[in-house]
């Protein structure tokens, strides 16, 4: 049974779709809700939380979905698991509430909220303390809970390389899935573009002799002599390093 609490959110996300934040009023909200706007109130104490909750029930539908996506069919590839994060990362942020939380991009009809500036990862991201009056994790800190989501579900107890080259692969699909909503390419590109980046021949390849899931910068293409490398107008091969 849906909650006064859930019913609320919902009422407030479809006043949202119709006008701008600004422009919602707590006491239209409670009325179409069927509660007073006592009870609004009592919820989430002034329209600035009710914003706040709408944002976090975004993030945690997300990170629902997203570890949903990673733990999959138990026969899934790791690369069609991760094909399933970016499946789910590009239908969620066509939400604008969603994508303004997974980017930091919020326009004007937005309500406009806190967000942690720090690159550096705060701490759990579920910390209550943040829900309540802290800032909203950034969308740094939303990758990083995805890649540890990524690492656990897909190279769990596995050597520390194989999880930083799960985690690179994991922040690869999200760039790339968040870079098409901006940048519309549609689904299907979408997708071609994100296997074709972590290349399945080779994360079969790799899973099979315990590479993680991203391959290195030079490996050998399944029913092909030519190998994939990057030179300098020099000719020499550069060192190639990925940071976290």
């Amino acid at each position: 049974m849906t909650t006064a609490r859930e019913r609320l959110m919902d009422t407030a996300i479809a006043a949202l779709s119709t006008q701008p934040w600004t422009q919602v009023r707590m006491q239209t909200i409670a009325v179409a809700s069927r509660v007073s706007r006592q009870t609004l109130y009592n919820e989430f104490g002034s329209k600035d939380g009710l914003a706040r909750a709408l944002a976090w029930r975004e993030i945690d539908r997300y990170l629902a979905g997203v570890e949903r996506a990673l733990t999959g069919p138990p026969r899934a590839r790791p690369v069609d698991r991760l094909a399933a994060l970016a499946d789910w990362t590009w239908r969620t942020a066509h939400n604008p509430l969603a994508r303004a939380v997974l980017t930091d991009c919020w326009d004007e009809r937005l309500p406009r909220l806190p967000r942690a500036t720090a690159e550096k990862r705060r701490g759990p991201y579920v910390a209550e303390r943040h829900r309540v009056a802290g800032p909203l994790p950034s969308p740094a800190d939303l990758v990083a809970e995805a890649q540890d989501l990524a690492v656990a579900a897909l190279v769990p107890g596995r050597p520390p390389e194989e999880a930083r080259h799960t985690a690179v692969a994991c922040e690869i699909v999200l760039r790339l899935a968040l870079s098409s909503v901006i940048a519309p390419l549609g689904k299907q590109k979408t997708g071609w573009l994100i296997r074709r980046a972590l290349r399945p021949d080779d994360l079969a390849e790799g899973a099979a002799r315990g590479r993680g899931v991203l391959p290195g910068p030079s490996v050998r293409r399944a029913g092909t002599q030519q190998r994939t490398k990057l030179e300098r107008p020099d000719g020499r091969q550069p060192q190639v390093t990925t940071p976290l």
